[in-house]
């Protein structure tokens, strides 16, 4: 599945720019209480790296999917959270801070275990091992230029100028949520021939996998006694993968278009099932207590 010229281009500006406007929601006090009480960060760092892989392998033996679908769950299942789940972690009023926090720190664990999972699973689904590595490099150029250099600009315009950090906060979501409606409807449109044929080889067992890490985000997050703001945001980063590196991983180091249809799905379906995550967060999350830890959404 190709991107379109829309997404290629367009989606990483629009995420440089809403990472501005989240990072003029922070201050250094709220990473500050991520670095003092680190058991979130621990929490969800724990669930993504280890806990989904083996979620996958058990739902591909579930549901029965060849071989190469398996692996391509697998895959996607060991992938970071992408930069998109700070912006639902925003949306969804959950705790902004954790979420770049854990996008951060999964992304470079992952550059180690993903390349793990997915030699353990060619061995075990399809008897074959392929040494496979991932660039460091590039990841961290990524992580550096669309996360952590907009959200350093907009904490200094926040310490610059508060009033105009405060006045551009609401725009952040409403905009946030712009993008992420044109983002569906051009990831539908892309592949509209071939949606049916996706869905039946890879929809039950990704639906269930996005649904699968949602569920344990916000109950990892209950059993560790976290705050509802903090577990959604393990959730949101469990829920919304960076499909990119999924399809980067099958397609170009592996070859293979079969392994890339659950990343393709998953790469779909995890907005639609996001915005009903952000919209339970709205729901459960009083608008008080989010400007009351540091900005208002």
């Amino acid at each position: 599945m190709e991107s379109s010229p829309l997404i290629s281009a367009g989606l990483p500006i629009a995420l440089f720019i809403i990472m501005i406007g989240i990072g003029m929601t922070l201050t250094l006090r709220d990473f500050r209480q991520v670095a003092v009480y680190p058991k979130g960060m621990i929490v969800g760092t724990f669930a993504q790296i280890l806990l989904m892989p083996v979620v996958a392998f058990g739902l591909a033996w579930l549901f029965g999917v060849s071989p190469a679908i398996a692996v391509g769950l697998v895959i996607i299942a060991a992938c970071p959270g992408g930069t998109t789940s700070n912006l639902f972690v925003l949306l969804a009023r959950g705790n902004i801070a954790l979420s770049i926090v854990l996008t951060v720190s999964a992304s470079l664990i992952t550059i180690l275990t993903l390349p793990l999972f997915t030699n353990m699973a060619l061995q075990h689904f399809m008897g074959t091992e392929e040494n496979i590595s991932l660039p460091v490099g590039k990841t961290i150029a990524m992580l550096v230029v669309i996360v952590l250099l907009p959200v350093a600009i907009g904490m200094l315009v926040r310490t610059r100028k508060p009033e105009l950090a405060r006045k551009a906060e609401s725009l952040v979501s409403i905009f946030g949520g712009i993008v992420l409606a044109v983002l569906i409807v051009a990831l539908l449109y892309g592949v509209r021939d071939q949606m049916w044929d996706l869905l039946k080889q890879a929809g039950p067992s990704t639906i269930a996998l996005n649904v699968a890490g949602i569920a344990l985000g916000l109950l990892a997050g209950r059993v560790a006694g976290l705050t509802q703001r903090e577990s959604l945001a393990v959730a949101v980063e469990l829920g919304v993968k960076n499909g990119t590196i999924g399809l980067m991983v099958t397609l170009t180091l592996l070859e293979s278009s079969t392994m890339s249809i659950p990343a393709a799905v998953y790469g779909v379906l995890m907005f639609p099932i996001g915005f009903l995550l952000a919209m339970y967060g709205r729901r459960v999350i009083p608008k008080s207590n989010v400007a009351h830890a540091g900005g208002e959404v």
